[in-house]
């Protein structure tokens, strides 16, 4: 057997795979982040898939595959860091829609920056044997074990999900053969009602399954704090005028409640940087130790003209926004400052709870109250300022969603042997990939669907919950009306809950109250915690107490993958034909919401059989 770095690593069908499945994970993220404000890891997805494809040669080896699944991911990371922030912009009404250019340069080297930012802290944060990695290794056993031959059952679950998540979509949100939400609102006294829903999603009960229990219990206690107390005692006592049952309840989640989410993610960001002080300190000691040729990273030369290559046009374009080229070179400064930290930020909270838990979102919160609040000073109440406090945020967010990416792959490559100059290489073709098509897949859906705000044009708009929690920060910087005092409530549930998080460790407590996942409850629409919530106990029920493996982790996968790829389809007709329900089958006595309810009852099921079951031992005399 040949030694790991001499096997052919970054060859041409190895790196055409990995972009292609870049663009389609990137579109199916983009999609699915509107919808739930959860992205989920494509690595172990990439790497099944591209077992396969790749299997079908004969010369083919691991570290190709390895190769394949580090681009293909980077278009689920940069659409993470895309559609959090972006979207914001045509909400605040700089932008109509999503011109192609800008978004390219902006998303374009917030990834890049990512992957740069991120080379420095390799060997500290990857050899660092505290750090789990757990998505990396993971996806370093699936590939492991498909040249044992199992690839083929995995495959094949993974199919059976994207298929079944595909119908159920079609059927919910194309022909409209059920509702997709199921939801109603129970008298409390005279003036106070409490609201109880849920999405009836095949993505978001998928996505509760894959975050697991320990994420998905928290994102519902924040969501049940802000529907069954907050809101009722506000109903009740608050003295506003709204209307009863759900439609009051709703209201006053969007005009009040929800700005405990802001306050929460951003104590509870401030919080992460805090924690995480003396490993990224000593991860910047340890990157001038000398390494060995076959595990050198990407030249710093190349890194420094990269950087200053990607500095220069967005000094440029903070300089035309702010009217001032001083101005414009401070502000692209902060955001190189920023993305470095952050970065760094999450590529260890990777290490801790792998890239799909991630809380990017708290992080970019932070970035973009800092700028707003210094552009505010510095040119008082215009719209250049909120735009480029926006504009950093997202290439921020871009940065440290890569970051995170990048370090799990980079883990799977340490495992396996692969070269770290050769999967940073792909990183970044994967982000170019990428980025090259978040442009029309968001006029798309935002044309088929509406982004935010629903209206008569869009009555089921995509609720894009973390865009909309960066137009209220810079809306209430710049114009006030920001309503503090609950920002403040939130951030005084954030420091409780992180007092809660520290006595539950100090008992060794194998549940832990982690502060942005109760912050993204207190955000989201309580139907949407639910969802997920659902997943996250069977996932339980199942016996996983952590992220789950095997069998059960790729049908849910694919079941995401599959929802997500049909609810970009369907916007084609919408888009062109102007109509939301121009596939709707018009039959009498529909829609009703139990065909949904039974769906997710058996997909539900169906993820606890296969997670109940043994997994398939590799073959023995494994090719490599």
């Amino acid at each position: 057997m040949s030694a790991p770095h001499s096997r052919r690593q970054l060859t041409p069908r190895a790196v055409v795979l990995g972009l292609l499945l870049a663009i389609v994970l990137s579109a199916a993220n983009a999609y699915l982040g509107l919808f739930a404000g959860l992205t989920v890891s494509a690595s172990i997805p990439a790497a099944v898939l591209s077992l396969g494809i790749l299997r079908l040669f004969a010369d083919a080896n691991v570290l190709e595959n390895n190769i394949v699944q580090t681009a293909a991911s980077a278009g689920e990371a940069i659409a993470a860091g895309v559609i959090f922030t972006l979207p914001a912009l045509v909400m605040l009404g700089y932008w109509s829609d999503f011109p192609y250019f800008q978004t390219l340069l902006i998303a374009g080297v917030g990834g890049l920056l990512g992957v740069l930012m991120t080379v420095p802290l390799r060997r500290a944060l990857v050899d660092d044997s505290s750090l789990a990695f757990p998505e990396g290794q993971a996806t370093a056993a699936v590939l492991k074990a498909g040249y044992g031959g199992t690839a083929a059952a995995g495959i094949g679950t993974l199919l059976s999900g994207a298929a079944l998540g595909a119908i159920a979509k079609l059927g919910d949100s194309g022909l409209r053969l059920w509702q997709g939400t199921v939801d109603t609102a129970v008298a409390i006294g005279q003036n106070s009602s409490l609201y109880v829903g849920s999405y009836l999603s095949p993505a978001l009960l998928a996505v509760g399954y894959i975050v697991g229990i320990n994420i998905a219990l928290p994102i519902l206690i924040g969501g049940l704090f802000a529907w069954w107390v907050a809101i009722p005692a506000v109903m009740a006592f608050g003295g506003v005028d709204v209307p009863a049952g759900v439609a009051g309840a709703q209201q006053i989640w969007s005009d009040q409640i929800r700005y405990l989410g802001v306050g929460a993610m951003l104590v509870g960001g401030l919080a992460a940087l805090w924690t995480l002080r003396g490993q990224l300190f000593g991860a910047f000691k340890q990157t001038s130790d000398t390494v060995l040729p076959s595990e050198k990273d990407l030249p710093r030369a190349l890194l420094l003209g990269l950087l200053v290559a990607l500095a220069i046009p967005m000094s440029a374009l903070y300089s035309v926004l702010l009217g001032s080229v001083v101005a414009g070179v401070l502000v692209a400064l902060v955001m190189l400052g920023a993305a470095f930290l952050f970065s760094a930020v999450a590529a260890y909270m990777a290490g801790l709870v792998g890239s799909s838990n991630n809380p990017v979102s708290g992080v970019t919160i932070a970035t973009i109250l800092i700028t707003a609040l210094g552009l505010y000073l510095l040119f008082g109440d215009e719209q250049a300022g909120p735009a480029s406090a926006l504009i950093v945020g997202a290439v921020v967010c871009c940065a440290a969603a890569i970051g995170g990416d990048n370090m799990q792959d980079l883990k799977a490559g340490a495992i396996l042997g692969a070269s770290p100059a050769a999967q940073q290489i792909a990183q970044m073709l994967g982000v170019i990939a990428a980025v090259c098509v978040l442009s029309p897949v968001l006029s798309l859906l935002l044309n088929a669907y509406g982004i935010g705000v629903s209206d008569a044009a869009h009555p089921n708009a995509l609720p894009a919950p973390q865009a909309s929690l960066m137009v209220a920060v810079v809306r209430g910087v710049f114009h006030g009306g920001l309503p503090w005092a609950w920002v403040v409530g939130g951030g005084v549930l954030a420091l409780a809950t992180l007092a809660l998080d520290a006595l539950l460790e100090k008992r060794g407590s194998g549940f832990r109250m982690p502060v942005l996942a109760v912050a993204l409850g207190l955000y989201l629409p309580l139907s949407l915690s639910m969802a997920i919530a659902v997943g996250g106990f069977v996932a339980w029920l199942a016996g996983n107490r952590g992220a789950p493996e095997g069998r059960g982790l790729l049908a849910a996968a694919g079941i995401i993958t599959g929802e997500a790829l049909m609810g970009i389809f369907i916007a084609l007709p919408v888009a062109f034909s102007g109509s939301s329900d121009v596939l709707a089958l018009d039959m009498p006595g529909l829609p009703l919401a139990w065909p949904g309810a039974l769906l997710m009852v058996g997909l539900g099921v169906w993820l606890w059989r296969l997670a109940r079951q043994a997994e398939p031992k590799p073959a023995d005399g494994q090719r490599d």
